[in-house]
């Protein structure tokens, strides 16, 4: 192996050019066990940001991660040397091994910032992988290009819990989501030219355009024509021998502009596009008609990629994509446009899941990414099948599905499940203080603003109102028959005393186990408790055989699979319907698709269709304004709202803090881990390293780090503290989005809590609550209040 290694550094230049000795002799190194756990020093404090830490980090290259997968390599395509596509025969070559434990990881209903669901599949997968000795695959969604440089970021994880190359799983990875964009696309643009072409043409014209004379004076049919002429019952496989009442038929689609529901895509966030008039050139003739784009993620190829289980069902699903209405009232597939064939050509490699790495060197597999609204939100079924196959009967595969487990999980389960036939063994219910103090009646989070006081300090009766939501999820669950892991994902702000609420509050709900997990900040040892938990609760679950079970049967009409989903995930009193979606009911019904899965497109933001309505909201209705059908990729989702199928740009988007270094080639992206709560002045560079500064004091690990290193010993230190405390501390208030750590400039002229920081036993005393009572008594000894001494410190 290491032979091999050595082979691909001086493959790739390294040696030859002598330019990277250390970056090679680390590569040889870092095969000496893979997975690789994070040793202590590599894990700083405070946690840099995500870039810098995948930079810091050199990746194995990608065969070695394959390897030790149990991947052939002629079942390996490299993209380079971190990233590389799987073939579709490792499955077939492993079709009698047992599966693996399948594990979902999901989320109470989030706040606008969200609560780590990806950070923590990535951070278990570590756990056990890196540090319990399974094997574990994570099988995440690959991320949109659009909000990477829009609001949100990327999605590899993040802290020391991250798939890297952070800037390669961000940026195009393989081509997968560019080869669905030219795929709609081209789609779109046979709609338009095909009724182009019969507005402008008689039957007969169109038909010999259609099959046109071959060298021997003949006309044919190309097989996907004769697809077609199966599907109008004409039986005649010579153009010659159509009558002209037949080539009407067969030669018109005649489709109703007013009816298509397909737009162009592309991966970029660009509100000016959501709508646009097309055909106002000369030569289209006035056939203008008002359409729009979409995101690129939002089409339904990507449902369609992530729901397909082989190319010969991609290639049928994508013929039967449904682009809008004849003026006869039929539906217009792909294929009836002939260009299903050609659709299935453009995505035929983004079939193949992308295999990557995560920080710990356990594997990854990176596969379509559908929205979680109008789709199902879920990463693809093959390479769910191809990890479970990977990892064999005692190994794990752990997925992520998009928003919280009332949207995404309860997706999961009735869509992708049931098209997959895979039976999953456990849930992991990602939970955040944040959350659930928000639920319990906490002011509104802002993404961009600065949190509320009652987020970083301690409020029980707060957060204990909040469990409601999540114990509203965790009985959600554990009515699909599987078991439930609480993971509350800890901040530097929460408290011993609200995690444990957390966990006891978890465990009357009925989870199978309760944990608090610390992977942001420790990698896969933060997470080691998690994934005991995760391997306890599958061994259960496979010893009294799985009872595994759908929450609807798919006999159902789509309103009563639909009323199910409202009543026993959501907790609605009843469904509304506007009067255009009991037309399409109704309609879709007599088309035959009344036996498809339901989607329903909501808000994310709460149970209800309301995103203000917090908590556990009762006495409800959900209103569906309309119903629409993805034929394809096999549901009709229902919209109970507005749904955005392409973000805009904010005033200040991400992309303003990317950059190339044009030396190295290497990505730069300018990003701090603490964000401030107001626009720093960007020219007062020594102001904006002050305020990190001041901020990371508000983790007390940073500030044991200080302590034990003698800082608050050295009189210049000291003195510059007092500078920051007296001088700066007006101003920093203004833009810190954690305002305790001003509370901890103040008790750092306290000798006695100097001295407690600098204890060895330190992070002992932060999870007794000791560390925290300081600031009860600093404020009470300022209002001159008598306050007892706390704990003897010394």
């Amino acid at each position: 192996m290491i032979r091999n290694r050595l082979a691909s550094i001086v493959h790739e230049g390294w040696t030859v050019t002598g330019q990277q000795p250390r970056q090679a002799a680390k590569c040889l190194l870092s095969i000496s066990s893979m997975p690789r756990q994070l040793k202590p020093d590599q894990l700083l404090t405070p946690v840099p940001s995500d870039i810098d830490i995948s930079d810091s980090i050199v990746p194995l290259h990608i065969t070695e991660i394959a390897h030790a997968a149990g991947i052939l390599p002629e079942e390996v395509v490299p993209y380079g040397s971190t990233k590389a596509k799987i073939c579709l025969s490792v499955r077939e070559r492993l079709m009698d091994q047992p599966n693996g434990n399948y594990v979902v990881v999901t989320g109470i209903t989030p706040t606008p910032l969200g609560e780590g669901k990806s950070t923590t599949t990535i951070g278990l997968c570590q756990a056990l992988g890196a540090h319990l000795n399974k094997k574990a695959f994570a099988c995440i969604r690959q991320p949109s290009q659009g909000p990477t440089f829009g609001v949100k970021g990327g999605a590899a994880g993040g802290g020391y819990s991250q798939v890297i190359p952070m800037d390669e799983f961000n940026l195009h990875l393989t081509g997968d989501i560019h080869a669905i964009t030219a795929a709609n696309n081209l789609l779109a643009a046979a709609i338009d030219t095909r009724i182009f072409h019969e507005n402008a043409q008689s039957d007969k014209a169109l038909f010999h355009r259609l099959c046109p004379l071959q060298k021997d004076g003949s006309r044919r049919f190309s097989p996907i024509m004769l697809k077609r002429l199966q599907k109008l019952g004409i039986v005649k496989v010579s153009p010659a021998d159509l009558t002209d009442e037949e080539i009407h038929r067969f030669a018109r689609l005649d489709i109703d502009p007013d009816t298509i529901t397909w737009q162009r895509v592309l991966d970029t966030c660009d509100r000016f596009l959501r709508q646009i008039v097309v055909g106002t050139g000369s030569t289209e003739k006035g056939q203008s008609r008002s359409t729009g784009f979409d995101i690129t993620v939002a089409s339904e190829i990507m449902a369609i990629l992530a729901l397909t289980t082989s190319l010969k069902d991609m290639r049928e699903r994508l013929g039967r994509i449904v682009i809008g209405m004849s003026r006869n009232n039929n539906p217009v597939t792909a294929d009836d446009l002939g260009v299903g064939g050609a659709l299935a050509v453009l995505m035929k490699d983004a079939i193949l899941p992308t295999l990557m790495q995560t920080v710990e060197g356990t594997p990854v597999f990176v596969h379509a990414g559908p929205f979680a609204n109008i789709a199902h939100g879920n990463s693809s079924i093959i390479a769910d099948q191809i990890a479970l196959k990977l990892a064999g009967e005692d190994g794990f595969v752990v997925t992520e599905c998009g928003f919280g487990a009332d949207i995404g999980m309860e997706k999961f389960f009735n869509i992708k499940c049931r098209t997959s036939e895979l039976t999953p063994q456990c849930v992991v219910l990602v939970s955040t203080i944040r959350a659930l103090k928000m639920h319990g009646g906490g002011p509104n989070v802002v993404a961009g603003k600065p949190l509320d006081a009652v987020y970083i300090e301690e409020n029980l009766e707060m957060l204990e109102r909040g469990c409601n939501n999540m114990q509203h999820h965790i009985r959600n669950a554990l009515k699909f028959g599987v078991a439930v892991v609480v993971a509350v994902n800890v901040f530097a702000t929460d408290s011993p005393r609200e995690v444990e609420i957390v966990k006891q509050k978890a465990l009357e709900a009925g989870a199978m186990a309760a944990v608090e997990s610390t992977h942001w900040a420790e990698g896969g040892k933060g997470a080691i408790k998690l994934g005991q938990a995760v391997v306890s609760s599958c061994g259960k679950m496979r010893a009294q055989g799985s009872p595994f079970k759908f929450l609807y049967p798919l006999e159902l009409s789509i309103a009563e699979k639909f009323e199910v989903i409202c009543k026993e995930i959501y907790g609605a009193d009843s469904v509304e319907y506007s009067e255009i979606a009991m037309k399409k009911l109704a309609l879709y019904s007599q088309r035959g698709y009344g036996k498809l899965p339901v989607c329903c497109a909501k808000t994310h933001l709460s149970l209800s269709t309301d995103p203000s309505a917090k908590g556990v909201p009762t006495g409800f209705s959900v209103v569906v304004r309309d119903v629409r059908a993805s034929i394809g990729a096999g549901f009709v989702y229902l919209l109970c709202g507005d749904m955005m199928t392409i973000p805009g740009l904010p005033t200040r988007p991400g992309f303003y803090d990317v950059d190339l270094d044009t030396e190295s080639g290497k990505v730069i992206v300018r990003c701090s881990h603490l964000k401030v709560a107001m626009e720093v002045p960007s020219n007062d560079v020594r102001f904006q390293m002050e305020l990190e500064f001041v901020q990371c004091l508000a983790s007390p690990a940073y500030l044991n780090f200080l302590a034990i290193n003698r800082y608050f010993e050295n009189p210049a230190f000291m003195n510059y503290l007092q500078y920051l405390k007296y001088w700066k501390q007006p101003q920093y208030a203004k833009y810190i989005v954690y305002p305790h750590c001003l509370a901890f400039l103040d008790m750092l002229d306290d000798v006695r809590f100097r001295q407690m920081i600098a204890r060895e036993d330190f992070m002992t005393l932060v999870h007794g609550q000791q560390f925290y009572h300081w600031q009860t008594f600093l404020n009470n000894r300022s209002e001159g209040k008598p306050h007892e001494a706390i704990a003897e410190t010394n």
